[in-house]
């Protein structure tokens, strides 16, 4: 029995096969095949990415390059998306922390200005010239309240050129000498400062000399106050007002002609009001009356001038505590302070000629400084010595009224004593 289907047999199965290799000489020609209904092929799936690590079925897995969480295509021109990489992908970032970032800067602003500020006292403090001691000065009188000063200028030319000199107008002269002395008062009642013409008739008591340490007793002579300072300098200056007026002297501060010249034109000059014109050929003066700013010259020929005016050394000494306080509350701006090309220049120049006592600071030196502010800024009292007239020529002091005025001074009282 035949099981093979109609037409085919053993016979042709071997002859006639279609796509097995026929026997026959002719190819085989195309037969119908039932039509057969295909159903649609389910949609392809991209594969889930694998996992790097860890196992599957018991297999490792390995790394093929993937992320899961990565968005894929939509990469920008060069191949790179939105985020880092190229990797056709974005990552957000994390918002500044401003806070933080505000705390870092205001630290960091105030560990400069710290630092700023320690150098500048280290370098401030290493040029102070503390050349006096008050240690040598003997029979002090007893200290009281607040602390008193002793500010002389004087006429050193230290450290300037001929050419200065005649600029100047400060001749040249050896050594030096006292040109100004003022006694400076800073207490709880406000600053005094009281000016001691150079002419005051003073007696020279017995001292200890500076260099020598040699005793010189007292012999009763008197003599112009800034004959002392001729004789043996500023410890015998000192020594000479404390026995006078009968009070102590806290600290000493002495600066030049130079120094004072230099320290006006660091800051580009003091504006002054003149009230009336004068001149004098001795210390170059020429003003016109109103307001002007002087320079450095300029100012040491109106502090220097005494021979143009009728009450000659009384009358300057009033300049020179006008002088003073207006360039102390000109210095002392936040137009100086904060600009360190003013800053430096001015303290250097102060500095280079500044002579003060063995135990001033800076610290009481800035107090000082700050007190003749003051002084013009209308919280003190400037004046001279009382005076009850002339011997030969020298200013004699209101014995009564200086009396008065030293027990005010010493008890931190407000000054009621006037100069006449």
């Amino acid at each position: 029995m035949n099981d093979w289907p109609e037409g085919w047999s053993d016979d042709n199965r071997g002859s006639n096969r279609y796509g097995r290799g026929s026997a026959g000489e002719q190819p085989e020609s195309a037969r119908s095949m039932p039509h057969v209904q295909r159903r649609p092929a389910p949609p392809r799936q991209r594969p889930i990415p694998q996992q790097p690590g860890g196992y599957d079925n018991g297999g490792p897995q390995y790394d093929n390059g993937y992320n899961t969480g990565q968005v894929y295509g939509g990469g920008n021109a060069g191949g790179r998306g939105n985020g880092q990489g190229g990797g056709g992908y974005t990552q957000g970032r994390p918002a500044p922390d401003w806070r933080r970032r505000i705390k870092i800067g205001a630290l960091t602003l105030v560990v400069v200005v710290l630092g700023v500020s320690i150098g500048t006292y280290f370098w401030a403090d290493s040029k102070l010239k503390r050349e006096v001691d008050l240690s040598k000065v003997i029979e002090r009188p007893e200290g009281g309240d607040g602390t008193n000063y002793l500010i002389v200028g004087s006429d050193s030319r230290e450290g300037m050129t001929a050419e200065d000199k005649k600029k100047l107008h400060t001749g040249s002269a050896a050594g030096k000498r006292t040109d100004s002395m003022m006694i400076l008062h800073d207490g709880s009642n406000g600053p005094t400062l009281i000016s001691l013409p150079r002419d005051s008739n003073v007696e020279i008591p017995s001292f200890k000399g500076s260099e020598s340490g040699k005793l010189y007793p007292g012999r009763g002579r008197f003599t112009k106050l800034n004959a002392a300072y001729a004789m043996d300098g500023p410890e015998l200056l000192v020594r000479t007002v404390e026995f006078n007026t009968g009070l102590r002297i806290d600290h000493y501060c002495e600066i030049g002609f130079g120094g004072f010249a230099k320290i006006v034109d660091a800051i580009g000059g003091v504006e002054l009001d003149i009230p009336k014109a004068f001149k004098d050929k001795k210390s170059g003066a020429d003003f016109k009356a109103g307001k002007q700013t002087l320079n450095g010259e300029q100012s040491l020929a109106f502090v220097r001038t005494r021979y143009a005016f009728a009450e000659a050394d009384l009358a300057r000494t009033k300049n020179q505590q006008k002088f003073l306080a207006a360039l102390a509350s000109q210095t002392a701006t936040p137009a100086t302070i904060l600009n360190p090309f003013k800053l430096y220049p001015t303290m250097g120049a102060g500095l280079d000629t500044l002579i003060v006592d063995k135990d001033m600071s800076l610290w009481s030196l800035s107090q000082m400084f700050f007190a003749m502010k003051d002084v013009t800024g209308g919280d003190g009292k400037s004046m001279n010595m009382p005076i009850s007239g002339f011997s030969g020529g020298n200013v004699v002091w209101d014995k009564a009224k200086v009396k008065q005025l030293v027990e005010q001074l010493k008890n931190d009282e407000k000054v009621t004593v006037t100069e006449n």
